[in-house]
């Protein structure tokens, strides 16, 4: 059976050789890597930039980003026939093409990112390692803890102001080579759409850019969203532990902070936001206007096939809605996590309309194809391009998150100085 011919439904003069070759983890993979760079330019807001209102979520962002980094790989790995090969790009990097060079760009972002964790967090891996040491008794776990943080110190030991000044310098200049890095991640993504001629939907100068806009949207909706979300596991857990440990945080100190991170943060959400939408609607406009000779069938696909997909979830749901919600008076914390679930249905449908959508018209401009996405799986391959395999890329990075969160303070440690 040829590739994609268990779920295109195919509609009036479509070529027999064509098909949905590109299914949800294609539309899984521009969206994951779009988190990756939106979550790493949210840390660098205050890294950088210096915006303090920004320091509680920052530290959290980062990590975020890095829980991420590996998951951007894997809707392509799972996509692939021969996924035993994928390694190859990143062993034998080249700029041949633009799949080519995600290796390079790919190992140097996470190359940077590991980089500026080390940084941020190398006082607490000396001051955890010494405290472990000074213990004559330790556990067993307490000895493998102390031995990782001994490793994770990589022979650093100094913690003078002298030296945790020059950390921050560090961490500041890896933070402003990261954000064109981490745009470059995901706007080549965009790039590889907006280069295929062959294709009239993809064809477009602006692809990139409307791509890297809605990554760095996509990014900060789920930081806040992830950030609230531990925020409410956080008091659950103090509210135990505070018995034994009355200097704990109290609910209304937690829930104060959460609102205040998450109603500045959502500051920075409306300004990409706008930037976005702008970008998006100009490239409509200037589609509809030039009207170029294949417009009549991207009219047929974007005006009557998609339109529910592209005016409703996309542009209604997606945009309009949490611009309402974003802009409306007293925000709340409640407001800002819808606000931020149907922007990113918004940025997840964007994507969707991108990739499914650019396949849905055959060759001939005669015929239609549809996507329909395997629910339940009955065999590998509808496991790995149906419904099962993109809640598996979702879930995956919650739970590197959950192993980070494990070895270092996501949201700072009494002694903290960045």
């Amino acid at each position: 059976m040829v590739h994609g011919e268990v779920w295109t439904l195919k509609e009036f003069f479509v070529y027999p050789n064509e098909y949905i070759y590109w299914s949800i983890q294609i539309v899984m993979y521009p969206f994951m890597t779009g988190l990756v760079a939106g979550a790493f330019v949210l840390s660098s807001l205050y890294h950088v930039f210096g915006v303090q209102k920004l320091k509680d979520i920052a530290r959290f962002s980062l990590v975020f980003s890095f829980a991420l980094l590996p998951v951007a790989m894997m809707p392509l790995m799972l996509h692939l026939q021969q996924p035993q090969r994928g390694i190859e790009v990143m062993m034998t990097p080249h700029f041949t093409s633009a799949i080519a060079a995600f290796g390079i760009v790919f190992s140097t972002y996470g190359m940077i990112v590991a980089a500026e964790i080390w940084f941020v967090y190398r006082r607490f891996f000396v001051e955890t390692a010494l405290e472990l040491r000074a213990k004559q008794h330790r556990t067993g776990i307490e000895s493998l803890q102390c031995a990782l943080y001994t490793i994770l110190t990589l022979g650093a030991w100094d913690i003078s102001e002298h030296a945790l000044e020059a950390d921050e310098r560090a961490i500041s200049r890896l933070a402003s080579i990261g954000i064109p890095v981490a745009c470059f991640l995901h706007g080549y993504a965009g790039f590889i759409f907006g280069s295929v001629k062959a294709n009239a939907l993809w064809m477009t100068p602006l692809m990139p850019v409307i791509f890297i806009c809605s990554a760095v949207v996509s990014g900060i909706a789920l930081c806040i969203l992830t950030y609230v979300i531990t925020m409410e596991l956080r008091k659950i857990v103090y509210a135990r532990k505070r018995r034994n440990d009355p200097t704990l945080p109290t609910n209304d100190e937690l829930k104060s902070v959460e609102k205040n991170v998450v109603i500045m943060t959502s500051k920075y959400l409306v300004m990409f936001l706008v930037l976005a939408i702008s970008l998006e609607l100009l490239d409509l406009i200037f589609r509809t206007y030039t009207a170029v000779k294949s417009w009549d069938i991207l009219r047929a696909v974007i005006y009557e096939k998609d339109f529910f997909k592209i005016f409703v979830l996309q542009y209604g749901f997606g945009n309009l809605i949490p611009f309402i919600i974003f802009l409306s008076p007293g925000l709340t914390v409640k407001r800002a996590v819808l606000g931020t679930i149907l922007v990113l249905i918004g940025v997840f449908m964007m994507r969707w309309n991108v990739v499914i959508g650019g396949q849905a018209f055959s060759g001939s401009f005669s015929g239609f194809m549809e996507y329909a996405m395997p629910i339940i799986p009955h065999d590998l391959e509808t496991f790995k391009e149906g419904l099962a395999g993109a809640l598996m890329v979702i879930i995956t990075p919650y739970i590197i998150f959950f192993g980070l969160s494990n070895i270092v303070p996501i949201f700072g440690t009494k002694n903290d100085t960045h």
